[in-house]
């Protein structure tokens, strides 16, 4: 049996014809261009009075910098090359510990969700390290894997495990179990049983835990980053507060949050995409229903 026709015994098809929540949708995505710059108006607000202060002599210029200072620092790093060192550097961190951290979460996930004994055996013991800080990680990753690129990729990685797995098993567990039966009466197992049930039903909540896991490993990184390291975000963050530099400092925390920005966005993007595939070929959908 087709999978459409699979899945159209076990669910309602929906008509084809687009209701009033579709054409309200279609005009919300047109005005939502509108709508984003609005989150410009804030930080250049909050820039503008920033520097303002500054120049007034409002606040402290021990303890932090004008925008005007913290752009010259940009350029100064910039012009000497070191800032594609640093970049270069967390960027290799970053996105080793995720991809193993994302490996590792979509292995068990898939395990822990299908499979009611691992459940129960692994799902109680990794919820209790989830609540562990991630500082907490730093000097027991130093005694066992030194402070080289080992410790902190595998530390990145730790942060970068939870929440694509929670994410995973969570959506596995409650995919709808008459589907399943459904699809299991008609001949479908193992891995036919995951790609055309699981799969389709778990990639939304998948999406959505890659880009927390994303976002957390960025965040762990600056733990990282502190074990040693002599290039990277984290460093110029510590350099900067060692000297009493807190232009360097500013700077490095404005790195760190674009770098997670764009980051999330080419993973935001990404999803959207592949959403949009997965909604083209749903079984609903004008084109799985003319077959």
């Amino acid at each position: 049996m087709p999978t459409s026709s699979l899945l159209r015994s076990a669910e309602q098809v929906g008509s084809s014809e687009p209701g009033p929540q579709t054409e309200a949708l279609r005009a919300s995505v047109k005005r939502r261009p509108r709508w984003n710059a609005l989150g410009v108006v804030l930080p250049a607000i909050a820039l503008i009075g920033w520097e303002v202060a500054s120049r007034l002599g409002w606040l402290d210029r021990t303890i932090t910098s004008s925008p005007t200072e913290i752009l010259a620092e940009i350029y100064h790093l910039l012009w000497t090359g070191q800032i594609w060192v640093h970049l270069w550097a967390t960027f290799v961190r970053v996105f080793s510990g995720f991809a193993l951290g994302s490996a590792v979460a979509i292995v068990l996930g898939v395990v822990t969700g299908l499979s009611q004994i691992a459940y129960r055996l692994l799902n109680p013991t990794i919820h209790a390290l989830r609540s562990v800080p991630s500082y907490a990680w730093v000097p027991l990753f130093i005694l066992w894997f030194g402070i080289f690129e080992t410790s902190k990729i595998l530390l990145i990685a730790l942060g970068a495990f939870f929440p694509l797995y929670l994410a995973l098993v969570s959506s596995i567990r409650s995919v709808d179990r008459k589907l399943v039966e459904v699809a299991l009466v008609n001949g479908f197992k193992g891995w036919n049983l995951a790609r055309k049930i699981f799969l389709p039903a778990s990639l939304p909540a998948i999406f959505v835990g890659l880009r927390q896991s994303l976002g957390l490993a960025w965040m762990f990184v600056v733990a990282a980053e502190f074990m040693g390291a002599t290039h990277g975000l984290g460093f110029l963050l510590i350099d900067g507060q060692t000297t009493g530099r807190p232009a360097t400092l500013i700077t490095s925390v404005l790195l760190f949050a674009l770098c997670g920005k764009a980051t999330d966005g080419c993973l935001a993007w990404v999803s959207e995409r592949a959403l949009h595939w997965q909604d083209a070929y749903h079984p609903n959908s004008p084109e799985a229903r003319s077959d």
